[in-house]
């Protein structure tokens, strides 16, 4: 399937993509889409970004190119194919690809960002599906909504965070995703989240199948029943951990889990569960509020 400005049907029958999409968010990962590091720099986007520029952390542009790249040497090592979105000069976000659109089986949705200067993110994610020949699911157009509020369980399952007008993603925005994805037979939970985290996925992250990362501490407990109502083992991440995008990470598949190095608490449970680690020193990006999960967007991911 070629691109295309709109893919979903609206019955809900809309084609599975034959060589792009993911149905999960631990598949074996093919290819990823990350954001240019050239262009970044810290601005005042969350609780995290704000601490730092409050309490006078400095920022390095030369740091955080190098830590990018070394992030990026370990996806080519851990076979995985990386594509990136071209540089825009006005985006100094645009480092964190998980926001400005969210990969599906059917095509990408296109966000709608809340942070004024980050809008512009969307338009240069069109240009590059449109570059890489992947067709758009469609575009949420009801309120505003991030990738890192789309966190896919299992396959035709998704949790949606939404954290209200003074949060990134509306009430508004998770709802018609919501519509659309049952239309196309998914099971779709809702969940509130308190602002300050910013996406759900600073707290319930996939790591293989039925395994979970997760913070018991801010979940909704009727969340934690629901995940464990579906056979998920759970590895709990404390919150001081969470706050410094521990809980941040990007299963690889082949049970592998990219994670940054500072995350000392889940890395140790995951090497004795014996899961395979690869940890790129990632701070001086973390520390502007976004993680390695918030870095990338998967384009492929074998079904499972």
């Amino acid at each position: 399937m070629t691109f295309n400005l709109r893919n979903r049907r609206e019955d809900g029958s809309t084609p599975v993509l034959d060589t792009w999409g993911a149905n999960s968010d631990y598949g074996l990962l093919r290819d990823v889409l990350l954001g240019p590091a050239e262009n970044y720099q810290w601005l005042e986007t969350s609780s995290l970004s704000k601490k730092s520029l409050r309490t006078g952390l400095r920022f390095d542009a030369d740091v955080a190119c190098r830590q990018h790249a070394e992030m990026v040497d370990a996806y080519r090592s851990a076979g995985v194919t990386v594509h990136f979105h071209a540089a825009d000069p006005e985006l100094p976000y645009q480092i964190f690809a998980r926001d400005s659109s969210v990969m599906t089986p059917y095509g990408a949705v296109i966000t709608n960002m809340a942070q004024w200067w980050r809008r512009g993110e969307n338009f240069r994610a069109i240009e590059t599906y449109q570059r890489l020949g992947i067709p758009i699911y469609d575009y949420v157009t009801a309120g505003t909504f991030e990738g890192g509020d789309f966190d896919i369980i299992e396959p035709d399952c998704v949790l949606i965070g939404w954290e209200g007008v003074e949060g990134r993603s509306q009430e508004q925005g998770a709802l018609q995703l919501k519509r659309w994805f049952e239309k196309e037979g998914w099971e779709v939970r809702l969940c509130g989240i308190d602002p300050y985290y910013v996406h759900i996925d600073l707290m319930v992250v996939m790591l293989a199948p039925k395994l979970a990362a997760v913070c018991l501490e801010t979940i909704d407990p009727g969340v934690v029943d629901w995940l464990q109502g579906k056979g998920i083992e759970i590895v709990a991440v404390p919150f001081k951990d969470t706050m410094m995008l521990g809980c941040n990470v990007v299963a690889l598949g082949s049970d592998r889990v990219l994670l940054p190095n500072s995350s000392h608490f889940l890395k140790e449970r995951l090497k004795a569960l014996g899961l395979q680690v690869y940890d790129p020193e990632i701070d001086m990006i973390a520390n502007g509020g976004g993680g390695v999960h918030c870095m990338c967007q998967p384009l492929r991911r074998d079904p499972v």
